[in-house]
């Protein structure tokens, strides 16, 4: 009698309740919240086999119910734990907007005139993005618009949900650990429940429908740029055969103007203060040169002219460290071998400097042999 007593005390003996909004986003959270009580209610089961097969042969482990004071313990009927409990009906839903103070008039103005505006922003921003796409704008250019249309997007979605959508909440018993089908297919019939609950579906459709041709447009260019050839201006010849190599103040160099350990930054003759033309010269004892055989003519006096641009991410390699003869790019510490024609020694760096075969005329002055021996600066698409 004691023992059965006990078990009847353990036994779960009341349900609770739950508010759950009867939104779209909320539909969603009740769907998840059955999957996860369709798990706790298979642990449920692992757990009543594992406590059978633990117990003795022939011992009934059903736990007991109270026992009736007219009849023995060993005869009180037994309770099944994993039995499933009728579900009460689920109410009536209720509707927000009908609550007094609520206008939803007002509300669906508003919603309308602010999703207006942010469509119109996302729309321009998306045209935006394509005529900067397709006149080859900066990159900061092009992901700003795209930022921004998608937030536009985003604004949108949440204006719809918020203030286009009829405003409902309900009130139901919380379901037993195991749904029945039913159940579960009346949660996955409130999913769909909203589409009704939409105003404004004709304008609402044609924005969808804007967007969608936009949306797919941008990403359609954005995969054609994997097809194209690299950009022509990238291949380029900066540099030509006989132009002057020039100071940035516009002064020419000659073979004098270089002392042996010292640097010197010089531009094209007809080309001073141009990023990409940027060449830095370094004078050092030709003896030690250890150039490809194509290029033993390129350093006259063991001057050597290298693009400043450094090959891994742009930056301006502007530091010597004429000890090691090494260029090193203060940006991210490559350093480059100026005795071996300028390949990377240590840093993120894979490619070497481009090489500028340089000569000097009767007089002494400095000139470009020809451009760079490959495109300055770092690799880009379809670089051999």
């Amino acid at each position: 009698m004691t023992e059965n007593k006990k078990l009847n005390q353990d036994a779960p003996t009341e349900q609770g309740g739950v508010n759950r909004s009867a939104g779209p986003g909320a539909r969603i959270a009740a769907s998840a919240f059955m999957m996860v009580e369709v798990v706790v209610s298979i642990a449920r089961s692992l757990r009543k086999t594992r406590r059978q097969s633990l117990a003795p042969s022939g011992t009934d482990t059903t736990p007991a119910t109270p026992p009736q004071q007219t009849v023995e313990a060993a005869s009180a009927p037994q309770p099944n734990f994993g039995a499933v409990d009728p579900i009460p009906p689920r109410t009536l839903d209720h509707n927000l907007d009908a609550d007094p103070g609520m206008n939803p008039e007002r509300r669906e103005f508003l919603g309308l005139v602010f999703a207006t505006l942010a469509a119109f922003v996302t729309l321009v921003d998306c045209i935006w993005f394509l005529i900067a796409y397709w006149s080859h704008a900066a990159n900061q250019i092009l992901g700003g618009s795209l930022a921004l249309a998608l937030g536009g997007l985003g604004a949108i979605l949440v204006i719809w949900g918020r203030m286009l959508t009829v405003q409902r909440e309900a009130i139901a018993p919380r379901e037993p650990l195991l749904p029945p089908t039913s159940e579960r297919k009346a949660a996955e019939d409130a999913l769909t429940l909203g589409a009704h609950d939409i105003r404004r579906r004709c304008f609402l459709r044609w924005i969808g429908y804007s967007f969608a041709g936009l949306f797919a447009a941008m990403a359609a260019s954005l995969l054609r740029s994997l097809g194209l050839p690299s950009y022509s201006a990238l291949n380029s010849h900066i540099w030509k055969r006989g132009q002057r190599l020039m100071t940035a103040e516009g002064k020419p160099v000659s073979v004098d103007s270089l002392q042996p350990g010292n640097t010197l930054t010089v531009f094209p003759e007809d080309s001073i203060g141009d990023e990409r033309s940027q060449t830095v010269l370094v004078r050092v004892d030709q003896a030690l040169l250890e150039l490809p055989k194509e290029r033993q003519n390129w350093a006259p006096n063991g001057i050597l002219a290298y693009s400043r641009v450094c090959t891994h991410a742009g930056c301006t390699v502007g530091l010597y460290e004429k000890t090691h003869y090494l260029l090193l790019c203060p940006c991210h510490q490559s350093t480059f071998d100026v005795l071996r024609a300028a390949r990377p020694s240590s840093g993120p760096a894979a490619r070497a400097l481009p090489q500028l075969p340089i000569y000097a005329d009767s007089d002494g002055t400095l000139r470009a042999g020809g451009g760079f021996s490959e495109p300055p600066g770092p690799g880009f698409w379809g670089m051999a």
